[in-house]
């Protein structure tokens, strides 16, 4: 049999091998660099040339993709968590919280995500993942609308800037872990229902 049968068939080793290293040298680089290093660097110390780089990941923003994709493991861990809590009000404060740190993994990956999530383009392989966040974050505050936690015309779009804007700001020299917990409290003042004005 000829090579008819292609169809079907799992990558060559060597396929599988060159993306394992492009993406463990992607997350070294953005996590020393940020998310703006150099290409050509993350392909010389995968060991691979930049056009093996460029077919496996065509854009910048489809390498950070696929590297947010290996350490979305994390954030479905503290789901799990928070699903333990009984409290809708406190899971959509954990949630938050969960995604800020999630959005501080690299330097300026704020940026590119707040982009996609505007733009909502559907060739950004950002998009997607910023979709699924939101959607989620969606889940709870219709969650904590429902126990009357959280003003009516909130929405998950909405907490998912804030969430993104405070990553952003923790990752600048202007702030403290004071400053960002005064941050937070007037972001939850301005998303939660007074109850006690009844």
């Amino acid at each position: 049999m000829g090579a008819s049968g292609q169809q079907g068939r799992k990558p060559r080793a060597d396929v599988q091998r060159n993306r394992a290293a492009l993406l463990e040298a992607a997350q070294r680089h953005f996590l020393k660099y940020g998310v703006g290093t150099s290409l050509e660097a993350v392909a010389k110390e995968a060991g691979v040339g930049p056009g093996t780089l460029y077919r496996h990941f065509p854009t910048r923003e489809a390498l950070l993709a696929a590297v947010l994709q290996t350490r979305s493991e994390e954030l479905v861990a503290r789901q799990a968590d928070i699903a333990q809590l009984g409290d809708a009000s406190e899971a959509l404060v954990q949630w938050l919280r969960a995604m800020e740190e999630y959005f501080s993994a690299f330097s300026g990956l704020p940026e590119p995500l707040m982009a996609a999530a505007r733009a909502q383009e559907p060739d950004n392989p950002l998009t997607l993942p910023c979709d699924t966040l939101i959607a989620t974050t969606e889940e709870y505050v219709r969650a904590a609308q429902l126990a009357g936690r959280v003003r009516p015309s909130v929405k998950g779009y909405d907490l998912f800037l804030a969430a993104i804007a405070v990553a952003w700001i923790s990752g600048t020299d202007a702030t403290d872990e004071a400053s960002l917990g005064r941050l937070r409290t007037l972001i939850e003042s301005g998303y939660r229902e007074r109850d006690d004005e009844a």
